[in-house]
């Protein structure tokens, strides 16, 4: 599962979510991509399942890159526990991710090999997502 070696603070503030991705927009490595269309909060498990799907559907041909890295530590407090004392204990990582921002992007396998992967690993996510691939692109 994805998440940091080591944090500079083993808490932070659940900040806001607005507005659309300034970086991370973009096709960077691969010739096809998933971009999310809501913002959203997606754990390193989703990233996780989402890699497998990817990587089973494609045979392990071509190659996958995950674009984003869930490093904003999430707190939660027991169930049952009255107000106040404290906030939480660290629960896991997440990566906020805005709309336009590219998650999984891969190269070297058909179109429509990649169209169905990136379908199957979207499936494991918990936004809505679409299929981009490179304007540049021509299928041999």
């Amino acid at each position: 599962m994805l998440q940091p070696k080591k944090t500079k603070f083993r808490r932070s503030q659940k900040g806001r979510m607005k507005g659309n991705a300034q970086r991370g927009n973009q096709l960077a490595f691969g010739s096809f991509g998933i971009k999310v269309l809501e913002d959203a909060w997606i754990t390193g498990r989703q990233i996780e399942a989402a890699r497998q799907a990817v990587t089973r559907h494609m045979k392990r041909e071509g190659q996958l890159w995950i674009r984003i890295f869930p490093d904003k530590p999430i707190t939660k407090k027991p169930a049952e526990v009255r107000m106040g004392k404290g906030k939480g204990a660290p629960e896991g990582f997440v990566a906020p991710v805005t709309p336009g921002r590219i998650i999984l992007e891969a190269e070297g396998v058909p179109f429509e090999v990649a169209k169905e992967a990136l379908r199957l690993g979207a499936q494991k996510l918990p936004v809505p997502t679409k299929f981009i691939v490179r304007p540049d692109y021509v299928e041999e």
